[in-house]
C-alpha cells in the first residue's frame, strides 16, 4: 500500500510516498522553486545567438538565462537509440537569430548555465509518452513478454495520428481501451499546444505549456492501483485533487482524505526520515554503516563494518553486511532521488557465489 502525504506550511509544501509505513520517496515545493522549476515546461523560444563551434545555440524562453540547444536536438529523431549526427551539417543551416522554436526544458538551469531545451516534446501520459513529430514507436524495457510487446505495439501504432511516435510505459500491460482514451487525450493536449505556437504573431518567448506538478507525475508514474490513498491538509489542494481523480480513471479506487490545518507529517515520523536524509553516514541494523558523498561527475558509496562484528565466519559476516548496505543503498537511491553515475564500494567478497547474490539483489 502506498499512500501520498501532501502537507502545506506557510509557503512550502512537502509531498511524501510512504509504502507499508516507511517513507519511500519525499519532495518539497515552494513558491520560489516552483518558478525556478521549469523541465517539462514547453515554450516559444526565440533563437538569440549562434555558436557554430559549438554547433549549438542560445534560445530565450522568457527566464532569467537564455536556454541552451545542441543541434541533435533539433535535427529530426530518426532512432531512439542512436545520436549519430551528419558531421556535413551545420547548424546556421538549420536555423538562423530571430527563429521562433517550440522547445521543451529538458534539463533546468542552475547557478552556471540556463536551462537545456529541445525541440524533441515528450508529453507524459499514463500509459504511453507521446513523441510528435516522429514515427518511432517504442516500449518500456521492463514489458519483457514478448506477445505483449507486440500486441502494445500494434495496438499503439493503429490508434496514433500521422507523425506522431509514442513510448509504451510499462502501466500499459493488459490494458486496452484505457491506452486507446489515453492517446485520444495526450494527442488533444498536443494539438492545443501546436496551434498556440502557430498561431502566435508576436516576436516574444512565452510559456505554452506547463508540466505537470509533482503530485501530478508521481500519481503518473507509479504503478496503477498502488495508490490507495492520499492525504491533504490544505482545502484548495484537497478540492484540485478531486477535480484530477475525476478525470483519471486510474485513480477511481483512491480515497483523498482532507485533515485540515495540521501538520500531518508525524503520522508516519516523516519529518524524522526528512531529517536524517541531510546524513552522510547512514548507519544499518547489523552494526554496519553505508557513507554517501555527491560530487559534480558522480556519487561515490562506500559500505564500512563499523561496529559489526558477526561470526567466525569473515566471509559471512562481510556477506551479511553488503546484504543489508544494498537493501538500503537501493531505498538512498530513490528517497534522495540520485541519478547519474553511481559507484558502490562494496567490502571484498572472495565468494563469486556471494557477488552474484549481491548483484541480483541490487537489481531487484
Amino acid at each position: 500500500m502506498i499512500e501520498l502525504i501532501v502537507n502545506k506550511s506557510n509557503d512550502t509544501k512537502i509531498i511524501a510516498a510512504v509504502e507499508n509505513g516507511k517513507l519511500v520517496e519525499i519532495y518539497e515545493e515552494n513558491e520560489q522553486s516552483q518558478k525556478a522549476r521549469n523541465e517539462g515546461n514547453i515554450y516559444l523560444g526565440i533563437v538569440k545567438d549562434i555558436i557554430p563551434g559549438m554547433q549549438a545555440a542560445f534560445v530565450d524562453i522568457g527566464t532569467e538565462k537564455n536556454s541552451f540547444i545542441h543541434l541533435k536536438d533539433i535535427l529530426d529523431k530518426i532512432d531512439e537509440s542512436k545520436e549519430n549526427i551528419n558531421p556535413k551539417i551545420d547548424i546556421s543551416d538549420i536555423i538562423k537569430t530571430g527563429q521562433k522554436l517550440l522547445v521543451q526544458v529538458k534539463k533546468d538551469s542552475n547557478l552556471q548555465k540556463g536551462a537545456r531545451v529541445s525541440t524533441h516534446i515528450n508529453l507524459p501520459s499514463k500509459y504511453i509518452a507521446l513523441m510528435p513529430n516522429t514515427d518511432i514507436v517504442t516500449i518500456s524495457q521492463k514489458i519483457t513478454d514478448s506477445k505483449e510487446k507486440e500486441r502494445l505495439v500494434k495496438l499503439v501504432k493503429e490508434n496514433l495520428s500521422k507523425g506522431n511516435g509514442a513510448i509504451i510505459r510499462t502501466s500499459a500491460i493488459g490494458k486496452e481501451q484505457e491506452i486507446i482514451e489515453d492517446i485520444k487525450n495526450i494527442e488533444a493536449k498536443w494539438e492545443k499546444i501546436e496551434i498556440s505556437f502557430k498561431n502566435d504573431k508576436g516576436n516574444k518567448p512565452k510559456l505554452i505549456a506547463k508540466s505537470e506538478n509533482i503530485v501530478e507525475k508521481m500519481l503518473i508514474d507509479l504503478p496503477e492501483n498502488s495508490i490507495q490513498k492520499i492525504t491533504i491538509n490544505n482545502k484548495k489542494d484537497y478540492e484540485k485533487m478531486l477535480e484530477f481523480k475525476e478525470k483519471k480513471s486510474y485513480l477511481k479506487s483512491t480515497e483523498i482524505e482532507l485533515i485540515e490545518d495540521q501538520d500531518i507529517l508525524d503520522k508516519y515520523d516523516v519529518e524524522k526520515e526528512i531529517a536524517k536524509l541531510e546524513n552522510r553516514k547512514i548507519w544499518l541494523k547489523c552494526g554496519g554503516f553505508i557513507t554517501i558523498d555527491k560530487t559534480e561527475a558522480l556519487t561515490a558509496i562506500d559500505v564500512n563494518t563499523g561496529k559489526y562484528t558477526g561470526t567466525k565466519n569473515v566471509e559471512q559476516t562481510i556477506y551479511k553486511v553488503n546484504e543489508e548496505a544494498t537493501i538500503e543503498i537501493a531505498k538512498q537511491l530513490r528517497l534522495r532521488d540520485i541519478g547519474g553515475i553511481i559507484i558502490i564500494d562494496y567490502i571484498d567478497m572472495k565468494d563469486e557465489k556471494n557477488k552474484e547474490k549481491i548483484e541480483n539483489l541490487l537489481k531487484e
